[in-house]
């Protein structure tokens, strides 16, 4: 089983730069994989994910992203399927670290991931809503070209919905024993900076 470690935060707080820069230099002196299940939805909505989607599962997909939903317990198959796929596809070895992002969005999800990775760290990258703006606006971090799910209305959305389920996985990781690491995240955070703290913070 993968040991992983779980990145959430706010839309626009930084999550996915910090993940590919992880997938470039590593951590903690391992090879690392970030997962970026948002990017990997909006790959399955478009037929180019790895693993076998039926035209019924995009669409649905695609649904989803456009209402800003999230995957219930009922349809949390579509993205273990996702994650075992991407893994093979990436060659990762079991002493490879994986980087979640995006992915356990709500503890349901957190339960059943469990079932293909062992998460040892929670990192939190604290962002409130108007830092938000501003890295968004700025494109602070690189990622937003070409999002078209930024609109003042869906961000609103999706950071309602960041409070209200995905932050309290916070509890949920510290009752598994898991490690939680909290950063704050300004408008002028790189993934350097962030990537840089998690090194001196060692393995869990």
């Amino acid at each position: 089983m993968h040991e992983a470690i779980v990145l959430i935060g706010p839309t626009g707080s930084g999550k996915s730069p910090l993940g590919d820069l992880l997938t470039r230099r590593g951590l903690w002196g391992r090879r690392c994989i970030h997962f970026d299940f948002g990017s990997q939805l909006r790959k399955i909505a478009a037929g180019d994910a790895s693993g076998d989607f039926t035209d019924e599962e995009m669409e649905f997909i695609g649904n989803v992203l456009h209402a800003g939903a999230l995957l219930e317990d009922k349809d949390f198959h579509i993205a273990l399927r996702a994650l075992r796929g991407e893994l093979i596809a990436r060659e990762a070895d079991e002493d490879c670290l994986v980087a979640l992002n995006g992915l356990p969005r709500h503890a349901g999800q957190a339960r059943d991931l469990q079932t293909v990775v062992r998460v040892n760290t929670l990192v939190v990258l604290n962002c409130d809503a108007e830092t938000v703006a501003d890295r968004i606006a700025t494109n602070s971090g690189g990622d937003r070209t070409g999002r078209c799910d930024d609109d003042i209305t869906a961000v609103k959305r999706r950071l309602a919905i960041f409070a209200e389920r995905t932050a309290p996985l916070a509890d949920f990781y510290r009752a598994t024993g898991a490690r939680i690491h909290t950063a704050e995240v300004t408008q002028n955070t790189t993934p350097k900076t962030l990537a840089d703290d998690m090194d001196r913070l060692g393995p869990a």
